[in-house]
């Protein structure tokens, strides 16, 4: 089988049902329209590529019930890492210096505001997330501000892990990798941001309950290793071994098609584990449960909404 065949097997097995926000075009067309009067330097053309990527029918696959005000909010947040993504891994990617400096200054407006003001992070990414953290940092508690920091400090933690490798040429074996992919897929900062949607925050003792983690753990898995397959091409190029089917190749001295199948066969256990895992979580009380609910399907959507999205968006080169 070929990647985009496995990729599309992959899909017909997933047993989590597919939704789509019947705001995301319209906000998608806000964005296309907000992003240049933030001073970011867009031609025709990359205006073209963001419309083609499709970051609103993105964050419209995550958060299916969100309001359109909210999906602006959370398509806003999308288009911020993904900009910071194209800047750590691009071409011209970022030292680990630089991207430790964007770390800080980033942390610096989650925790201060926007009045705090940090080199590491200025211009149109810093206006950006100003735009994108005014509703959750008005709306949310404390304890969830300080939960969504932390899991944006852990996911640019790990960007800057990968650039120091890239930079000293050090491939990581695939226990290592998928640890740390863990971290740069920004699946964690995801998972905060379904309680911004519903206005249900749960409490930190239910949000860290070991058997919630390991469905998070399993749902950033799954799509984390569908995407590195959609990616395989690009990242063979630019990734330095990056990827869990470059990983598990140069592991095992198997051929790029055995390394995805394998990949893909792990995907497969990987999910029949996520479905018992979700099935296996107690009640948490009648004050907690709907909550908790809402918690388990955003972690559902995540890896169908990677799965959908991944499909459809330009951003990778078999829809280019």
């Amino acid at each position: 089988m070929t990647t985009g065949e496995v990729l599309w097997a992959l899909r017909a097995e997933c047993p989590i049902p597919a939704r789509l926000s019947p705001h995301a075009d319209r906000v998608q067309q806000w964005l296309l329209g907000l992003l240049p009067e933030l001073g970011l330097p867009l031609d025709e053309a990359a205006l073209h590529r963001l419309a083609r990527g499709g970051f609103a029918r993105y964050a419209g696959r995550l958060y299916p019930d969100a309001s359109e005000a909210d999906l602006r909010v959370l398509t806003a947040l999308f288009t911020w890492f993904f900009l910071v993504d194209d800047a750590c891994d691009g071409p011209h990617r970022l030292d680990p210096a630089q991207i430790r400096a964007l770390r800080d200054g980033t942390l610096a407006l989650l925790h201060g505001g926007p009045r705090l003001r940090h080199g590491g992070l200025t211009g149109p990414l810093r206006r950006l997330l100003v735009l994108a953290w005014r509703e959750p940092r008005r709306r949310m508690p404390a304890r969830w501000r300080l939960r969504f920091a932390d899991a944006v400090a852990r996911h640019l933690d790990g960007t800057w892990r990968e650039a120091v490798n890239k930079e000293t040429a050090r491939r990581p074996s695939v226990g290592e990798y998928v640890e740390l992919r863990r971290e740069t897929s920004a699946a964690e900062v995801s998972y905060p941001l379904v309680e911004f949607v519903s206005g249900r925050p749960l409490p930190d003792p239910v949000y860290h309950h070991p058997l919630l983690r390991q469905v998070a753990r399993t749902g950033n898995d799954l799509l984390s290793w569908y995407n590195d397959i959609a990616s395989l091409d690009r990242d063979r190029a630019t990734s330095g071994g990056h990827n869990l089917v470059l990983a598990t190749q140069a592991e095992w001295g198997v051929s790029t098609a055995e390394a995805v199948d394998r990949v893909a066969e792990r995907w497969r256990e990987s999910m029949r584990q996520f479905e018992a895992l979700r099935a296996a979580v107690p009640s948490f009380g009648p004050a907690l449960d709907e909550a908790v609910t809402d918690h388990l399907d955003g972690v559902a959507y995540a890896v169908r909404g990677t799965i959908d999205w991944t499909l459809e968006s330009a951003r990778y080169p078999t829809n280019a």
